[in-house]
């Protein structure tokens, strides 16, 4: 049968935070659009947060998620946990084996995308015949950062320490790096039984290929070094910018358009933590106060960590006309679009930096240090898109003066002129859909090859 005509029946099996099933959710939609058959896998209370609007070929499997002593009721994904029961939601994770293996048995899959948190997955289905991908949703700088999966499987588990310096397999210049206190969180969201650095080496030796967000226009050296590392191929899917739909009708949207209709352009800068990201009480304290003494009008988006009771007392009071405070989930795509934002104060989460240098919006780096946030924070300091805010290596903490200091240097000191620049050329890339979209279609093509 011609490639053209023939269609696919693809499986795609995310791990639980929505910072992967998101961007799965992307690949997924392309494929259906394509015409391929697509059974997207996740929990039940997952999939009822997803949009409503998908492809007719797209289907949505539920698999409840089993109990585990430790794991509390009814959380569903990393959203609802604090980092030090994500190993017990790896736990139930795990336990979906044989719910998911009926439903390969039964279902005539052909290809399967899945998570690193499914190790046990490419096992699985090399015993019924089925291909797999392992969708890497990070940059490609971040896994050759952990090295070849022999090294991930069968070497010891790294101690925090080790990753506060630049591997030896590293071919190319870079001085991207863990901090201690990044690590020291990031452990403590793993699985003792199953190390992270395992889940990811399994995936990858497992796989047919290994697919990653990101594209030879940003990351030629990283991709380059990957297939090198794991001596099979390695197929950018490109950055998957999120495809923007207006929240016109959103009273609370229209409220903040209107706010910063009214203010000068690139003059206001945006903090957007992520979901997820934890600081504690001392340093919410710093973050309001570097804010403040920044002397600059911001969008302050306020989740649940630091929900709006960490607020120090009196701080909206002095900020008032100058700071826009929002509360819960916020449209940041539009808001990043909007021509009065002149850069972000980001996690460094890779989604969030996607989305806002596709607007060219620089980066005021403040690592939320949960996943790759550390790599990350330190690559577009690297790249020249942003400055980094001065942290502790030990634990993390910064000064409010250190913080406002950034903030200013990012958005209206000469020394940031060429970060500016820089950042606003990276649209070229980040904001090209017709580039990213070539990748897509490449991955398509290699799994009907």
């Amino acid at each position: 049968m011609d490639n053209k005509e023939k269609k696919l029946h693809v499986a795609i099996f995310p791990w639980l935070a929505f910072g992967h099933i998101l961007p799965y959710l992307e690949v997924a939609t392309f494929l259906a659009e394509k015409g391929h058959r697509v059974s997207f896998i996740s929990t039940p209370k997952n999939l009822r947060k997803l949009p409503t609007d998908l492809p007719p070929s797209l289907t949505l499997v539920e698999l409840p998620l089993p109990r585990v002593d430790g794991l509390p009721d009814l959380a569903e994904s990393t959203a609802e946990l604090p980092i030090k029961k994500v190993p017990y939601l790896k736990k139930a994770y795990d336990m979906l084996e044989p719910a998911i293996t009926e439903f390969l048995q039964r279902s005539g899959v052909d290809w399967i995308i899945h998570d690193f948190a499914a190790h046990w997955l490419p096992r699985v289905v090399s015993q019924i015949g089925i291909n797999s991908a392992f969708f890497n949703i990070t940059s490609a700088t971040s896994p050759a950062f952990l090295g070849p999966p022999s090294l991930l499987i069968e070497g010891p588990v790294p101690r925090p320490e080790d990753l506060t310096v630049v591997p030896k397999w590293i071919d190319y210049p870079s001085k991207v790096r863990f901090k201690l206190y990044e690590m020291l969180q990031n452990h403590d969201g793993m699985d003792p039984g199953v190390s992270d650095f395992q889940r990811i080496g399994e995936s990858i030796r497992g796989s047919k290929f290994v697919a990653v967000r990101s594209c030879p226009e940003f990351e030629a050296d990283p991709l380059r070094l990957l297939e090198k590392l794991y001596g099979k191929p390695v197929v950018p899917v490109g950055l998957l910018p999120p495809r923007r739909k207006r929240s016109s009708e959103d009273e609370r949207w229209v409220e903040l358009k209107r706010w910063l209709d009214d203010k000068k352009e690139k003059s206001v800068f945006y903090i957007g933590l992520g979901t997820e990201v934890n600081i504690s009480p001392e340093m919410i304290v710093e973050l309001a106060g570097g804010i403040e003494k920044s002397g600059l009008p911001f969008v302050w988006v306020v989740g649940q960590r630091p929900g709006p009771e960490n607020i120090p007392p009196g701080f909206e009071s002095q900020v008032a006309g100058r700071g826009y405070m929002w509360m819960g989930w916020a449209p940041q795509a539009e808001i990043l679009a909007h021509p009065a934002i002149g850069g972000i104060l980001s996690h460094c989460g890779w989604s969030s930096a996607i989305e806002s240098l596709g607007q060219g919006r620089p980066l005021i780096l403040f690592s939320g240090a949960n996943s790759d946030q550390g790599l990350m924070g330190r690559l577009f300091e690297e790249r020249g898109v942003g400055f980094e805010v001065p942290r502790d290596e030990a634990d993390g903490s910064f000064t409010s003066d250190s913080l406002a200091q950034t903030i200013r240097r990012v958005m209206v000191e000469p020394e940031g002129e060429q970060v500016r620049a820089n950042a606003w050329a990276m649209r070229e890339i980040f904001g090209n859909y017709e580039l990213q979209n070539k990748y897509l279609e490449k991955l398509a093509q290699v799994m009907l090859a």
